[in-house]
């Protein structure tokens, strides 16, 4: 596809009047992340991929990229410890398709992730640029089928835990400490599962937050050389 400022994403996203989905004004940086969301195929992603049944409920997550006081950053938050799926787990901001939000296969998931965003984060959804979409992606556990959505954060706005009995906490991610070896290993989980992990800002990133962060990582060609022996356990802090 020639990229010609905006474009529709087929199959994976669409612009409207209301949505867009534009590479226009982007930071040259993002050029290796939006040319790896052109190409990559979802088993390249993921082992983990929607049933062709097509069953699964249709979620969304927002990939903020900003540019902090260190450099690229990405926006995470920590889930509450008292929710009943995922509790505790650092994620990026998502959530489950509402009707309103729209169809699944074009712009559904893009207002979701924003819409989600806002509700966890605070976030100013007029200042941040949808500029790919990965393919959707499944999780098993809670059956859900996620699109990851790319933007960036063009206007910066003030986020924080909205409702803490969802959200423990929001914060970013410097891309330098995703791609630092110190701060890289292997999580096990209690089932055996094995997984990419990330140990920055006092939190262990594992699972499917990882997962995409690890695939965008070598995708995108920033990834450095890790050690993928060095194992971490689920509960590293206590």
């Amino acid at each position: 596809m020639t990229r010609t400022g905006e474009e529709t994403y087929v199959n994976r996203g669409v612009s409207d009047g209301e949505v867009t989905v534009t590479t226009e004004g982007l930071p040259s940086w993002l050029d290796p992340v939006v040319r790896a969301a052109d190409t990559v195929q979802p088993e390249q992603l993921s082992r983990f991929l929607p049933p062709e049944s097509g069953h699964g409920r249709q979620s969304a997550v927002l990939v903020l990229f900003g540019e902090g006081t260190q450099g690229p950053e990405l926006l995470l938050m920590e889930r509450a410890g008292s929710l009943r799926s995922h509790a505790g787990q650092p994620s990026f901001p998502g959530g489950a398709l509402d009707p309103e939000d729209g169809d699944p296969a074009t712009t559904g998931p893009l207002r979701a992730a924003l819409r989600e965003a806002e509700e966890e984060t605070g976030l100013d959804p007029a200042g941040v640029q949808t500029f790919g979409v990965l393919p959707k992606l499944y999780i098993p556990v809670s059956s859900f089928v996620v699109t990851p959505v790319l933007a960036w954060w063009r206007t910066p706005s003030p986020v924080g835990a909205v409702d803490p009995a969802e959200t423990a906490r929001v914060f970013t991610v410097p891309v330098a400490d995703l791609t630092d070896p110190a701060n890289r290993a292997t999580a096990i989980h209690p089932s055996g599962h094995r997984g990419p992990a990330f140990m920055v800002e006092g939190a262990l990133v594992w699972g499917f937050t990882a997962g995409v962060i690890d695939r965008i990582l070598h995708f995108a060609g920033w990834e450095r050389s890790w050690d993928r022996t060095k194992q971490v356990p689920l509960d590293w802090r206590s």
